[in-house]
């Protein structure tokens, strides 16, 4: 039970920094909290919801880890690397895979509330 105690206050930790200092990562909670109405509207299901959501707190995942990897980046090294140039660009590649797929996700399901057919 320790060991969850502690993760949990690992979790809150690293989330309130990154509410605190990371630009980006505030924007999704933001986006989340106008995402958790809108998608109900939105949504012809409950699974259409959950994929909503789900394609939201995705991005938010990828975010949180590419804030890892430049943190870590960081830590090793502020020089110019080309590895370390690698490795974050890795990262936002990543994160905007997933406002793509989040954007397709709510696209497909303003189509379908629009039109009334699935697609």
């Amino acid at each position: 039970m320790e060991r969850l105690i502690k993760a949990w206050q690992n979790s809150a930790r690293a989330f309130g920094r990154l509410v605190r200092f990371e630009t980006a990562f505030q924007q999704e909670v933001v986006l989340l909290a106008v995402a958790v109405p809108a998608a109900w509207f939105l949504a012809t299901s409950w699974r259409g919801y959950a994929l909503l959501l789900g394609a939201i707190l995705l991005l938010i995942i990828v975010e949180v880890l590419n804030t890892a990897i430049e943190a870590a980046c960081d830590a090793i090294s502020r020089d110019f690397h080309p590895q370390i140039q690698l490795a974050k660009d890795c990262g936002s590649l990543a994160v905007l895979l997933a406002i793509v797929l989040a954007g397709a996700a709510w696209g497909v399901a303003l189509i379908e509330r629009l039109t009334g057919t699935a697609l």
